[in-house]
């Protein structure tokens, strides 16, 4: 067999390497996406009661009453006495907003800061993941800068929880809820802020979700900053 041959061969057999390895990889995020939407089915169908160790009830999600977003945008409200979410079918993210708040949408062509408190709750690790809210005590809130441009919406965390977890990217699932909700700020116990919750899959996630694919689920409050 002469040399140009054998090079042939292994070329061969390095590609056949390459493309079984491709596979291996397509099939292993294949199945995390599979757990991944099992994990968001059987949320949504059986809900959520999380205790710690005293029996204090942390975090409560009945189980939930899924609509379409052409059903959304009729009138853009999720009632909660019935719990509804609605789907967005093309990101799979879920929302629901508790309180659409006061103040105004943010406008095209605005930018505004925005303080948010939040608990993200991680539906593999069956856990809260990271939080600016406790029962006791009160941390700092998060606080992102956002855009809106010709309708696309951005967003850079400036401080807080999330900033220093996971960076300084906004997710899209945290953003998503702004095109609905006005930001405000609270004067009194009737003006409240926005406030919604959300189910975001990986796709739409924070780094650490779209690198090990799992979805969460978070409360957020939305208030314009100074």
């Amino acid at each position: 067999m002469n040399v140009s041959r054998i090079f042939l061969l292994i070329a061969v057999c390095i590609t056949a390497l390459g493309f079984t390895a491709c596979d291996e990889d397509d099939d292993s995020y294949a199945e995390l996406r599979k757990t991944e939407r099992r994990l968001v089915s059987n949320f949504i169908t059986g809900g959520l009661t999380l205790q710690n160790s005293e029996g204090v009830t942390l975090l409560s999600v009945a189980p939930i009453k899924v609509i379409s977003q052409e059903e959304f945008e009729k009138d853009t409200v999720t009632d909660v006495a019935e719990n509804e979410y609605v789907l967005f079918a093309n990101t799979g993210l879920y929302m629901q907003i508790i309180r659409r708040g006061t103040g105004t949408v943010l406008a095209e062509g605005e930018s505004a800061p925005v303080i948010c408190r939040y608990v993200e709750y991680n539906m593999a690790g069956d856990s809260i993941q990271s939080t600016n809210r406790t029962l006791l005590t009160t941390t700092s809130p998060d606080v992102m800068n956002v855009s809106n441009s010709y309708g696309t919406l951005t967003g850079t965390f400036q401080s807080g929880v999330m900033r220093n977890t996971y960076g300084s990217s906004v997710p899209s699932a945290w953003l998503t809820p702004l095109q609905y909700i006005k930001l405000g700020r609270q004067t009194d116990p009737e003006n409240q802020v926005a406030l919604v919750r959300i189910i975001a899959p990986s796709s739409v996630g924070h780094t650490n979700q779209s690198s090990l694919v799992y979805p969460c689920f978070y409360e957020i409050s939305y208030q314009r900053g100074r």
